[in-house]
């Protein structure tokens, strides 16, 4: 047992984890947390309490073995002493308990060959009759079923257009669905969901969930290995195929042409395909058009934010699933503080348990302002397209009226890029959206004055200057 060393090595391992998550997360979840030991590769750390060991395992596991593995070795281990306290009328009594991580929910490695059956009759399915469905993990977050996710007007075509294509996965007119929206606001827990339902309604049928970066990783990995063929008839098996982040794409031509005959065969098969993408499928940049036509095929929804009523009832029911209440004026504030998406609302409201907790506080309005106060100012200081074309009016002395006109001055003209490049940049507003609401422009005319600035920021100092200042007085005022 080696305190000082158990120490050194949590340290180098929090330097690495510090640089991954959020910084008001760090300072949650991570540096409440003591090295007590380490031995034969076993490093043991000890927490709070029992709910924030199962946080931990739930939220940071895969964040964890890494960080441990780089600073340890291959083979290192992770054990949590949990604080728990006797049925005595002490309170101070209390007694630790060792639990080792369990990883409860298992890492989801999707690395490519373990999707494969042994043997060689795999090598082109299609020409052996009969052949045996290949068994393969589903890479499925149980957690984002359609019985926890909260339905308002938002999300609703989303979540409707979801359970449709779930009961009835490749019979629908919803092939394929397309999911797409800001960060944090529920696509991936729609697709998880859709994936789950499937797999209960329809256990036969072989469902996968990927992210576009894997898939393209994958597609490497298999050229490299003389594989292609491998990877796209194994793809082609597929009977729900769900893929996230499609927006991924953009600019890998060769990953867009695999991805191209894999979506043609699936759905000439009747097969369900499942997209999401942070850009609607006429916004998404340099892919082809192709590609972008059979995205519009199916059925295309947008998650926008949820309104105050959803945020309440999202509230309410992660309190109900971890076992808390708070009053309906706390609960109020927290859903009119935090307006940006679902992942940070649920964020706010684990920072207040959390911070409650540790403190032994009871939650109250008053430490509700304090503990959310980095939200509370994010949430006021939400960015809109018109705050940023003031901004822009206010430093370069352009009146917004003639930012919106359709005067060519060369003034007005850098104006008007500039509102448009950092709306793109600080909005989650499609570029359709952003042209019409800088003069009635088209979603080209956005792209193009996108390109512009990014172009002349590299090659002209002077201009750099001004979009520098412009980015930090957007965050000032």
């Amino acid at each position: 047992m080696n305190t000082t060393a158990a120490i050194k090595i949590w340290s180098e391992c929090l330097n690495f984890i510090k640089d991954n998550i959020p910084e008001q997360s760090f300072a949650t979840w991570f540096l409440p947390i003591q090295a007590v030991s380490i031995e034969n590769s076993i490093l043991t750390v000890q927490v709070p309490s029992r709910f924030f060991y199962e946080w931990l395992e739930e939220h940071y596991i895969k964040l964890l073995k890494t960080s441990l593995q780089k600073v340890i070795g291959i083979d290192a281990k992770l054990v949590y002493n949990i604080v728990v306290k006797k049925d005595s009328k002490n309170l101070n009594d209390h007694i630790t308990v060792n639990i080792p991580s369990s990883n409860t929910q298992k890492v989801k490695s999707q690395n490519f060959t373990n999707f494969y059956a042994t043997g060689s009759d795999f090598k082109n399915p299609f020409i052996i009759p009969g052949l045996q469905k290949i068994k393969v993990d589903a890479q499925l977050n149980h957690s984002y079923s359609f019985d926890n996710f909260i339905e308002g007007e938002s999300n609703r075509l989303g979540r409707s257009g979801s359970l449709a294509v779930s009961e009835k996965p490749g019979g629908t007119s919803f092939n394929p669905l397309f999911l797409y929206g800001g960060v944090g606001l529920g696509k991936t827990h729609l697709a998880n969901a859709i994936g789950l339902k499937v797999k209960e309604l329809f256990p036969e049928k072989i469902v996968l969930y990927v992210s576009m970066e894997k898939f393209t990783q994958q597609f490497i990995d298999s050229v490299k290995s003389n594989n292609r063929n491998d990877f796209i008839h194994f793809y082609q098996m597929i009977d729900v195929l769900i893929v996230d982040d499609v927006h991924f794409l953009s600019g890998k031509k060769a990953t867009q042409d695999v991805f191209f005959h894999i979506f043609n065969q699936l759905h000439q098969n009747n097969k369900q395909l499942i997209l999401t993408s942070d850009k609607s499928p006429i916004d998404i940049q340099d892919i082809e058009k192709r590609l972008i036509s059979r995205f519009k095929w199916g059925l295309s929804a947008e998650i926008n934010k949820p309104d105050f009523v959803t945020r309440k009832a999202i509230l309410k029911s992660k309190l109900l699933k971890d076992g808390f209440e708070l009053s309906e004026e706390i609960i109020d504030f927290v859903a009119n503080s935090v307006k940006s998406n679902v992942r940070e609302l649920e964020g706010a409201i684990i920072s207040l348990i959390a911070h409650s907790s540790l403190t032994k506080k009871e939650i109250t309005l008053d430490l509700a302002k304090k503990t959310l106060e980095g939200f509370i100012n994010y949430a006021r200081k939400e960015i809109s397209i018109e705050f940023i074309q003031q901004v822009i009016s206010d430093y370069l002395k352009v009146p917004i009226e003639s930012i919106q006109s359709k005067t060519r001055k060369r003034d007005v003209v850098q104006a008007r890029h500039l509102s448009m490049y950092f709306a793109k940049k600080y909005t989650n507003s499609s570029l359709s959206s952003i042209g019409s609401k800088i003069g009635k422009r088209d979603h080209a005319t956005v792209l193009h004055a996108c390109k512009t600035v990014v172009n002349l920021s590299e090659t002209d100092k002077v201009f750099k200057g001004y979009v520098d200042e412009i980015d930090k007085k957007i965050f000032v005022n």
